[in-house]
Order: C-alpha cells, then sequence, then structure tokens
C-alpha cells in the first residue's frame, strides 16, 4: 500500500477562494457568496467537473483546502466523501485556514497535515483544463522536477497586462516570471513577439504537478518556513522564489484553459465547451442528441410541452418552430415555446423559454423564466430569476449581461453590460450604463 501511494498522483484542489470576480454567478443573495467550487456550469457544479476530469486520468485521491464554515460546508454536502463519484475526498483542517491567506501556504501547510509522499496534481476551481496527466508526468520525470508548471501558449497581444510569463533556459527549466507585462515591455523582454506578432511564449495556468516529499522538505528550511506563516502566493511568491534558488521547476504545455473567474471569461469558456473545443469535456458530457453536431437535449424536455400550443420540443424541431443550433445543452424538463432559436446556449434543469425568444451565446440557469420574444445574447440569467418579455415590449440582455439568482425584471428592460444582484426586482429600465452593478433597491431607484 505504501508503495502504491509513493507512486500514485493525487488532487489537491485549492478552493478556498471567495469567487468575488464571479459575482453574481457566485451569489445566492446580496449578502451570501457561494463557494466558486459550487458554480453551475452545462449542468453541474465545477468541482464536479473538476473532479471528474481527474478521475478519468487515473486520479482517485483528491484533498480538497477548503476555508471557513459555509465554504467547506457547501462543498462537503456537494462532494461528501466522494462516493458518487468513485473516488476518496478528504478535506482541510479548519485549524490551518489562517495559512488561507496565499495559495501556496495553503498548499504546504496541508500537504505536512496529510503526510503526502509522493507526486500531486495542485489545480483551481475556478477554472477548466484540458490536459494530458501522462504527458506532464513524463515531462515532469524527465527534469527531475520540483514543481512542474502547466503551460498555456499565448500571443503578446494576448499575454499584455493579462497573463504573467515564464522566461526558460536551453534546457526549458524555468529561470524567472515576469508579472502581466505590457505589451512594450513584453517586447522589449521578448524580440521575439516584436518581430512576429504571432509567437507565443508559456504562460502560468494555474495548476502544478509537485512533488511532495522534496517541497516538503524544503518548506522546514527557515527562509520558507517564515514565507509560508505569512502570505505565500504559488504565481507571484513560491515559483518565483524555487526558480531564483535554482530548483527544478519545468513547464508543461496543456491544450486549453478556461477561466470561469469572471462573468465575460465564463460566456467564453462555455461557448468553446459547447462548440466542442474541450476534449475532455466531450468525453465526459453525455452523447449528443438530436440538436445535431455539439447538441444535448434531455429526453425529457424533447416530451415537455409548451402551455402555447401543448406540442412537444420534439415535435417542434421535427416541424421547424423551434430552430435548435449549434453549441445547444438543454437539461431535465425544460418547456420551449414555439419560434424560440438557440446557439451556443445552456440551459439549466427546469427552465423555461417563451414564444419568440433568441437566446445565443448565453446561459439560462435552473428554474429560469426567459419571456417571450426576448433577446438574450451573451449574457447570464441566473436559477430562479425571470426576465418578462412581451412582444409589444421585449427584453433585451446584451454584452455580458449578468442576471442573479432570484432576480426579477420586468417587460421591456434594454440591459448591455449591466449586472443585477439576487432577489432584486427591477422595474422597465433602459440607458442604465454599461459595467452598472444594481446591488440592491437604492442602486434601482437611482435609474427609475
Amino acid at each position: 500500500m505504501a508503495a502504491r501511494r509513493q507512486s500514485e498522483t493525487v488532487g489537491i484542489i485549492l478552493a478556498g477562494g471567495r469567487g468575488e470576480r464571479a459575482k453574481p454567478i457566485t451569489l445566492k443573495s446580496a449578502d451570501y457568496i457561494r463557494s466558486k467550487a459550487l458554480i453551475p456550469f452545462v449542468g453541474k457544479r465545477l468541482v464536479e467537473w473538476v473532479v471528474e476530469a481527474c478521475r478519468d486520468q487515473g486520479i482517485r485521491r483528491f484533498f480538497v483546502v477548503a476555508h471557513g464554515l459555509e465554504n467547506r460546508n457547501q462543498i462537503k454536502l456537494l462532494l461528501g466523501h466522494g462516493e458518487h463519484h468513485g473516488v476518496e475526498v478528504r478535506y482541510s483542517r479548519s485549524r490551518l485556514d489562517r495559512y488561507n491567506v496565499g495559495s501556496a501556504g495553503a498548499t504546504l501547510h496541508n500537504l505536512e497535515q496529510w503526510d503526502l509522499q509522493g507526486r500531486a496534481l495542485v489545480l483551481p476551481v475556478d477554472s477548466l483544463f484540458d490536459f494530458d496527466l501522462a504527458a506532464m508526468r513524463a515531462t515532469h520525470d524527465a527534469y527531475d522536477a520540483l514543481v512542474t508548471v502547466a503551460a498555456v501558449a499565448r500571443t503578446g497581444a494576448e499575454i499584455a497586462g493579462k497573463y504573467g510569463v515564464m522566461r526558460t533556459d536551453a534546457r526549458g527549466l524555468v529561470t524567472g516570471f515576469v508579472e502581466k507585462p505590457s505589451l512594450a515591455g513584453l517586447r522589449e523582454l521578448f524580440p521575439q513577439t516584436a518581430a512576429d506578432e504571432r509567437a507565443t511564449l508559456p504562460t502560468n495556468a494555474g495548476m502544478y504537478l509537485v512533488d511532495c516529499r522534496r517541497l516538503r522538505l524544503l518548506a522546514r528550511e527557515p527562509g520558507l518556513f517564515r514565507q509560508s506563516h505569512q502570505r505565500l502566493d504559488w504565481g507571484g511568491d513560491l515559483l518565483p522564489w524555487l526558480a531564483g534558488q535554482g530548483h527544478p521547476v519545468a513547464t508543461h504545455a496543456i491544450g486549453r484553459l478556461g477561466d470561469l473567474g469572471n462573468v465575460p471569461d465564463y460566456l467564453h469558456t462555455l461557448r468553446l465547451v459547447l462548440d466542442g473545443a474541450y476534449e475532455h469535456m466531450n468525453r465526459l458530457m453525455a452523447r449528443p442528441g438530436p440538436a445535431g453536431a455539439h447538441g444535448w437535449i434531455h429526453e425529457s424536455s424533447l416530451q415537455t410541452k409548451d402551455d402555447l400550443t401543448g406540442t412537444t420540443l420534439a415535435q417542434k424541431i421535427e416541424e421547424g418552430s423551434v430552430r435548435i443550433g449549434p453549441g445547444v445543452r438543454i437539461g431535465h424538463e425544460v418547456e420551449i415555446g414555439p419560434g424560440v432559436r438557440l446557439e451556443y446556449t445552456d440551459v439549466g434543469d427546469g427552465a423555461e423559454i417563451r414564444e419568440g425568444s433568441t437566446l445565443v451565446n448565453s446561459a439560462v440557469g435552473e428554474s429560469a423564466v426567459i419571456g417571450a420574444h426576448a433577446d438574450v445574447l451573451d449574457s447570464y440569467v441566473g436559477p430562479m430569476a425571470v426576465v418578462h418579455s412581451e412582444r409589444g415590449r421585449p427584453a433585451r440582455l446584451e454584452c455580458h449581461t449578468a442576471i442573479g439568482d432570484g432576480a426579477v425584471l420586468r417587460p421591456g428592460s434594454r440591459f448591455r453590460g449591466i449586472t443585477v444582484y439576487p432577489r432584486l426586482r427591477v422595474p422597465t429600465l433602459t440607458g442604465v450604463p454599461a459595467a452598472t452593478e444594481l446591488k440592491s433597491a437604492d442602486d434601482v431607484l437611482r435609474w427609475v
């Protein structure tokens, strides 16, 4: 048993973050925030996709770094101890929560608590990764690396001001990190990006394969020990320190990284998943149904009748009164009226899409209602939210508008890049500036 556990790779899920950037997706109410692990995504919670993707590549033991009562309970209620996923799940001790001010510090203290000796894949819970664990292990072993950093190749234009870049030597080992450089700074440091705008550089994807035994020994040295009791992050602190001290830090290119930490990135990643760009999600999601390539419709929804015509969704698709384009997932018992058009859209269980509505590049949560003749484009509508709309006063949501759980919008609303917090009742509004956040009734009254 001991030898097997030395050779296996375990998963360490960093799930203690509060999900501030992902509001209102992470909000259940204005003052109650869910764990990022519980972000809904194509029919499951994000942490479930993380566990299943790793399980399918051979990881059977998971260790969750949680933080606080609510965060820990929310995840534990969902995953339990892994029984429903065919894995083993353990959780960090609450007494170690005080070290969760930094992702690396939290990792180091919990490596010790769990007495991990072999390899561990450390990954966040607010991202999707398309990767080959066996190939990453091969890179790790070839370099005898202390840490192997999952890397995504990006152009200078993609990197500037948004991503950190890794500098490597002739052997391919990391020698340093440049944190979110400007385009001018990037071209100065990496002349190849100035000569060819298509040239790519390795950026840190936030997922790490680590040698637990060696990292634990290193963490006991005075310098790193002191840092681990203060703020110690992976990308900004620990990795630069390791590379600067000459410890072997390797990189391994992965297929894709999808950030789900804010509404625009959530919708962008959703579009790619629904378009089949994530191979591991293609394997994990149900087989495509009659919607065509990269489309998923649950049988119960195909047999659900709308209350206007009394016909099933299957009948409406066959007669052409409902148009299901590419990249559509429809959950259980969804009611869809005539004249609806869907494209690259995820519709949660029990939702209602009324007649004449158009939804493109959007997400609709469980039991949400989209009113008649509404246009929902590049937007997020949370569970139980209601977007009232009528033929004469259609609602229009676009440009990364996000409607929180249980919020209610009146007919005729025109929202462009607006955030509405959960459970707010919003009268018909137009002309509200983009990027406005409606967090309370007082915020709503300012625009009435």
